[in-house]
């Protein structure tokens, strides 16, 4: 494991899902799924997210159109709490969720809109998905 990459991706990845949701992450983790957690930390928040090219609002965008055309509604609502915490609008979260319909299948955007829609509410009421 490389340290410095997993301290950098631990640092991001509490500043874009929170700390508390982080930490029960990996509190959680028994020694069937710890090595998932490093793996996640490391490579996922450490490596591919401070990779240069794309900048964190395109690779949440990017994740959230991913997501719901695959149909991964927890998913989805965590990512947009991601989005919302990072600054993006719901217009943003919107205008993907209409380009997935015409690619990836209404109802797929539609399960998207839902969710989201629920993500957005809970938000408004002081939650977020990753409490």
């Amino acid at each position: 494991m490389n340290d410095e990459r997993y301290e950098q991706g631990l640092k991001l990845r509490r500043e874009m899902l929170g700390t508390d949701y982080v930490d029960r992450a990996i509190g959680s983790a028994n020694d069937f799924n710890k090595p998932f957690q490093d793996l996640v930390t490391e490579y996922v928040w450490g490596y591919l997210w401070h990779r240069e090219g794309l900048s964190h609002r395109e690779r949440i965008l990017i994740n959230l159109a991913i997501l719901s055309s695959t149909n991964m509604p927890n998913e989805v609502k965590l990512y947009v709490d991601i989005a919302l915490r990072a600054g993006l609008s719901p217009d943003d979260i919107r205008e993907v969720f209409l380009h997935t319909a015409m690619y990836s299948g209404v109802p797929r955007a539609l399960e998207a809109f839902r969710v989201a829609g629920e993500a957005m509410a809970a938000r408004d009421e002081g939650q977020t998905a990753s409490e």
